[in-house]
């Protein structure tokens, strides 16, 4: 299917500025680039709450920021994607406040260290000792993991370490285009590694793996490839976002294929006519906004199913 409208704009806008491409660019330049596009998606919804805060890890305390509706049913845990080297907590508020509004759950974002002066292994300890000072803080309230992207491979990660380590409970897992396998080599990254109506290529994705775990031999792990992992037995429910104009599609639909033959209860929703990511962009994709309100929903619906079985 054709990209869509309004995202084939986005990347014609992006062509027509010079921007070089993104591995290309360092991280500080990087970095930079995307707070334009920021400023271009604009503000999000009201929330009734927002602040800053901080989280002790291990590594030292990392910032993070709470978006909370009234009468927040619970809380979602959200990872930021940007190839574990770029984004922040405000290239992604908008997306957060439109999660926590159509949720109806508060969500805590995490600013974690990044790559390449934090690389593997740090970004996923900041997460989960993230995850779990969060579930501490909020052990009354159902327990989600979210993130897009390199977020979406924390949070599969830190899922798979929830399980293995006895804790903390999750009532779900929200993975958007997530890097769940170094694996270059897929239908998806031949198709749409390269050439137009691209957010992302494979020259990018090698670049950024280069800065979050430059020894190739040592990225098969789980904790940096889930796909990777034994056993996707007794995680909890998934919620699966996938795009057609996306290098790290295969891998994705990949992930929850694993999940669903494990039992592992999956909603799994792929948008033809999408790039990489396009969740988080509001306000500039209809569809962004679109898939934040029906991953909310599904959550809402998850929630409202274990609150009364």
């Amino acid at each position: 299917m054709p990209l869509d409208p309004q995202a084939k704009a986005f990347l014609a806008g992006v062509e027509a500025s010079g921007a070089p491409p993104l591995h290309e660019l360092s991280p500080e330049d990087a970095r930079a680039a995307t707070m334009a596009i920021t400023e271009l998606i604009g503000p999000g919804p009201h929330v009734a709450t927002v602040e800053d805060f901080r989280i002790a890890t291990t590594g030292g305390d990392i910032g993070a920021r709470r978006y909370e509706p009234d009468d927040a049913a619970g809380t979602i845990l959200w990872i930021h994607g940007g190839g574990w080297v770029i984004c922040d907590l405000d290239t992604h508020d908008a997306v957060c406040r439109l999660l926590a509004t159509t949720s109806g759950c508060r969500v805590i974002a995490l600013d974690y260290r990044r790559a390449p002066e934090h690389p593997f292994p740090a970004p996923l300890e900041d997460c989960w000792d993230a995850l779990l000072a969060v579930a501490v803080a909020n052990e009354w309230a159902p327990l989600i993991i979210a993130g897009d992207s390199a977020g979406g491979n924390m949070a599969a990660a830190c899922t798979l370490r929830a399980r293995d380590r006895g804790g903390p409970e999750l009532a779900a897992q929200l993975l958007v285009c997530p890097v769940t396998h170094h694996d270059m080599t897929t239908a998806s990254y031949r198709e749409r590694g390269s050439g137009p109506d691209l957010f992302i290529t494979a020259k990018d994705m090698e670049w950024l793996w280069s800065l979050y775990l430059p020894d190739p031999a040592a990225r098969s792990v789980p904790d940096a490839s889930p796909l990777r992992a034994e056993d996707f037995s007794d995680l909890p429910p998934a919620i699966v976002i996938t795009a057609e104009h996306d290098p790290l599609r295969d891998e994705g639909i990949a992930y929850a294929e694993r999940l669903e033959a494990a039992g592992v209860a999956v909603t799994h929703r792929h948008h033809e006519n999408q790039f990489h990511d396009f969740f988080s962009f509001v306000n500039l994709i209809d569809a962004g906004n679109e898939a934040v309100e029906w991953a909310g929903g599904e959550i809402r619906a998850l929630i409202g199913a274990r609150a009364h079985p």
